[in-house]
């Protein structure tokens, strides 16, 4: 029944506070996860963990298993991506966030740390359900042209299998503008927590497209209330193999960190 639905905050009055290994995400807790869109070899994986960690990073991202547009585009690199984002997090210390596409592909993810839930998929509800019966955050991405009550179902979804670990992400929507990759909508962010309990966390990179609006779009979700960022860094994102124009390198990733940290603090929030 629509009173019963595990994700109101109705039902549940409290902030949901969902613990990733050390961390927790939630409630006065505030998570930075960076890395690069994909990952490439050793090296580049590597590189951009430990720098991203010595500039604050909390958790560690890296698509293994990359939905493209052009079946011709880059595809990730499949178990090996996994096997090298886990030895990240063995050289680092900090958890990890990799997408899922396919159900079959479920075990490979028994090492990571959080599993995500790609815009594309946000409505693959076998997917969901499956994710349903797993023990593992999962972050679900907000589809490029799905409503918000669209993505509180998709949650349910994977509650209702018994999951009560769903983040949301918002990481912007298609519109008519073409200035951006997409549309990042802050209201979401609001409505989402004043719906649900759930924590929300936003994506900056693949809301603009473009590596110059990603501090002031962060900042902006910082003072909406959201939980966390999820940003997109690369050693060398002139020759990244997906999404360089949207890619920081180490050095404004540390950049960035300094800018958005005092906003963090001021709002009450601890990293």
């Amino acid at each position: 029944m629509e009173s019963e639905k595990k994700h109101l905050r109705s039902v549940h009055p409290e902030d949901s506070v969902i613990k990733v290994e050390n961390r927790e995400i939630g409630g006065l807790n505030f998570q930075i996860i960076a890395g690069p869109c994909s990952i490439e070899n050793e090296e580049q994986i590597f590189e951009t963990a430990k720098a991203v960690k010595a500039s604050g990073a909390t958790m560690i991202r890296g698509g293994a298993f990359k939905p493209r547009t052009s079946p011709y585009a880059f595809q990730g690199l499949h178990e090996e991506g996994i096997r090298l984002l886990v030895e990240a997090k063995k050289i680092t210390g900090l958890p990890i966030v990799s997408e899922v596409m396919d159900i079959n592909h479920i075990p490979v993810f028994e090492n990571v740390d959080v599993i995500q839930v790609g815009a594309r998929n946000m409505q693959n509800f076998e997917l969901l359900k499956e994710l349903g019966h797993t023990k593992k955050p999962i972050l679900l991405k907000r589809g490029l042209a799905n409503t918000i009550e669209e993505l509180l179902m998709s949650a349910e979804y994977i509650m209702a299998g018994g999951n009560d670990k769903v983040i949301f992400c918002e990481r912007g929507i298609r519109t008519f503008e073409t200035m951006t990759r997409n549309t990042l909508d802050i209201s979401a962010v609001i409505l989402l927590k004043k719906i649900s309990h759930l924590p929300v966390i936003v994506d900056p990179s693949h809301a603009a497209g473009r590596k110059d609006l990603i501090e002031p779009l962060s900042l902006a979700a910082i003072v909406t209330g959201a939980d966390g960022l999820i940003v997109e860094v690369h050693n060398c994102p002139e020759k990244a193999l997906s999404d360089k124009d949207q890619q920081l390198t180490p050095k404004e990733f540390e950049e960035f960190m300094g800018k958005i940290n005092p906003q963090i603090e001021f709002i009450g929030k601890s990293i």
